[in-house]
């Protein structure tokens, strides 16, 4: 995808009918790794929230628009510096259906007190 957009999608098994597709919108920053084994998706607390921010480069003034996930499975870990992540279920394997079923969705308003960091981690495991 372009546009600050990253899409990670799960591949859907026989056993499934659905896949999932992780959607972040104006992502700043990421450390990733291939592949991901029983993704599970985090919004970090403040010290790790600030850490990213001064090693990205982002300006500071950005800090309320934008969030800091932790991605997390048995095959790695990493992060995604954006303005809101979203988890989609999707009936086909190919491309990307009319049909779209919100499962999850986070963005900074989510998280924060007013003009502080983030507030209460939470998580969403994401198949």
């Amino acid at each position: 995808m372009s546009h600050s957009h990253l899409l990670l999608r799960a591949r859907k098994s026989h056993a499934e009918e659905h896949r999932l597709d992780v959607h972040f919108e104006a992502v700043d920053s990421m450390q990733l790794v291939k592949r991901y084994d029983g993704l599970e998706i985090h919004a970090v607390e403040d010290d790790e929230f600030s850490r990213v921010y001064e090693a990205s480069g982002v300006p500071p003034e950005w800090r309320t628009s934008r969030l800091v996930v932790r991605l997390h499975s048995r095959s790695g870990t990493g992060y995604v510096q954006c303005a809101r992540v979203t988890v989609d279920r999707h009936p086909d394997d190919e491309g990307v259906s009319a049909v779209r079923d919100v499962v999850w969705s986070l963005r900074p308003s989510g998280l924060r007190a007013p003009g502080g960091p983030a507030a209460v981690p939470t998580a969403h495991r994401a198949g």
